[in-house]
């Protein structure tokens, strides 16, 4: 007779079953990926984060900031969704639909897009 996997009961049922109860097996699965989930989320949050402190800096198309506003305000400058080079060159680096370039002496470029 099999045993679950989380509170190591005799297992009841088919034989294929690896837990003794969905509350178990729930259990079972929150503690093995606890630490992977931890890491989406506080990623995810600060891209959320990041993203409202430029939808709040750029009320409009376009507009410019500094790193210090940026920084101070929370941003993290290592996470981002995407990045898109112009034909120019630039890198423009976007969190969702908004994008910042960075400019000289430690300004940005903000820019929303407006792409569906």
């Amino acid at each position: 007779m099999k045993n679950c996997l989380e509170c190591d009961e005799s297992i009841v049922g088919r034989a294929d079953k690896k837990f003794c109860s969905d509350m178990c097996r729930n259990a079972y699965n929150n503690k093995l990926n606890s630490d992977s989930y931890n890491v989406i989320r506080n990623t995810n949050n600060q891209l959320r984060r990041n993203r409202r402190i430029l939808e709040e800096l750029c009320p409009d198309d376009k507009s410019k900031t500094t790193r210090a506003t940026l920084s101070s305000k929370g941003f993290d400058f290592s996470l981002m969704t995407s990045q898109r080079v112009t034909q120019k060159g630039s890198v423009y680096y976007f969190v969702y639909d908004y994008g910042y370039l960075e400019l000289d002496k430690d300004f940005y470029l903000i820019v929303r897009d407006n792409r569906a």
